[in-house]
């Protein structure tokens, strides 16, 4: 039996563990993916599905942790994966902090560093060194690729990295970081690849809006102001954290109310958001659904696509004007009417979207003489990690040879 060369990805959420496997080529290619669900519950769920979305495999099983998770993917890896030879894995790594600008090898060294920056992402980080760890210990003989989300942010220019704070924080690392940086990378690189290089020159804004949202203005193929700050709850509201808040709310909150860091931490990142203002729903989904019946659904969306409306111009203005408006993520690319109720008083910007084409398969969703392109997009993120590994490796053949 020939042997297919492949890659693993591997995102580790606080419950979840997302993962894909992609043969090379001339590129990756999708070959199968799944996820475990339900980590730390008594409700764990392991699918898998071929590059169709076909279900292969499906199993309720409990998964005490990333470890076990990881455990029952080695066994699918090998059941599902015969004749498959695993050169490298991908690991999607929330925050690489002030000194990392790329995608970095696995090694003592940067774990030891990774572990220093959990206080800047204690949500995320702490799952995402789990998988790794777990994933050597599995595949001991396998390349590890750290992928940051931060990474694409890494250029901000310095005006875009303050934060008002006195000088010695900043010097602590506390700055503005931006995230999303997986997905804004896929997006850039569609983009060359459908319109050319010449497209970089475009004043862009790409709108990341799913159960995490986030904005980024883009000029030359790099970021130079996004929504989301130090941590992944600033700018937009999203399912259940909170986005942008006047600080005073945090110390009336502590001081007045009596809130401890803990309570604090739950409510922002946990109770907030599209639910906290619905009390119905996290799921864009289901708030679209009743909110004709459900004021407080309807009321969640309008803020959400207020606060949209509110970036955009902000995010426009950093650029000096906007040629080109891309909608990706969950809710970015796949609602419509969220779409056009954030492009509705958009006008002025030159934002006229097409209502024909805003509910057909893009990515043109504008008329199409408009000064501004705007675009729906499904971004990769999965594939964006398979791609800096299959170059990674590439770049390390080259340079043992």
């Amino acid at each position: 039996m020939s042997m297919t060369t492949a890659i693993l990805v591997v995102n580790c959420g606080s419950s979840s563990l997302k993962f894909a496997v992609f043969g090379m080529g001339d590129g990756p290619n999708r070959q199968w993916w799944g996820a475990a669900s339900g980590i730390g519950t008594e409700q764990g769920q392991l699918r898998v599905m071929d590059a169709g979305g076909q279900v292969l495999a499906s199993s309720d099983v409990r998964l005490e942790d990333h470890a076990a998770a990881i455990a029952r993917l080695d066994e699918t890896l090998r059941q599902q994966g015969e004749g498959l030879n695993l050169v490298g894995i991908g690991h999607r790594v929330v925050h690489g902090g002030p000194d990392c600008d790329c995608s970095q090898r696995v090694d003592d060294t940067l774990l030891r560093r990774l572990e220093t920056l959990i206080p800047l992402a204690p949500l995320h980080l702490p799952h995402n060194l789990a998988g790794i760890a777990a994933m050597r210990t599995h595949f001991p003989d396998v390349p590890q690729l750290a992928c940051f989300d931060t990474a694409f942010h890494h250029g901000l220019p310095k005006v875009a990295q303050h934060t008002g704070l006195p000088r010695e924080f900043e010097a602590q690392g506390v700055r503005r970081y931006g995230f999303h940086g997986l997905s804004y990378e896929f997006i850039v690189e569609d983009l060359v690849r459908r319109h050319g290089p010449d497209s970089l020159r475009e004043r862009m804004i790409v709108a990341h809006l799913g159960n995490g949202a986030s904005m980024a203005a883009i000029r030359g193929g790099h970021s130079v102001e996004t929504t989301m700050g130090f941590s992944a709850l600033g700018g937009m509201p999203m399912g259940t954290r909170s986005g942008d808040l006047d600080p005073g709310i945090l110390l009336y909150l502590a001081g007045q109310r009596g809130l401890d860091p803990h309570t604090l931490q739950a409510l922002l990142y946990r109770r907030s958001g599209l639910l906290g203002l619905s009390g119905v729903s996290a799921d864009m989904r289901e708030l679209l659904a009743h909110r004709n019946d459900a004021p407080e659904a309807a009321q969640a969306i309008d803020f959400f696509c207020h606060r949209a409306r509110h970036f955009i111009g902000a995010l426009s203005a950093a650029l000096g004007g906007l040629d080109r408006l891309v909608f990706t993520g969950g809710i970015g690319a796949n609602a419509p009417s969220v779409r056009a109720q954030i492009c509705d008083g958009l006008a002025y910007l030159g934002i006229t979207l097409d209502d024909r084409r805003n509910h057909e398969p893009g990515p043109l969703i504008s008329t199409a003489e408009g000064p501004v392109q705007v675009e729906a997009v499904t971004t990769d993120e999965e594939l964006m990690i398979a791609r800096h590994v299959q170059r990674t490796l590439a770049h390390s053949k080259e340079v043992a040879s």
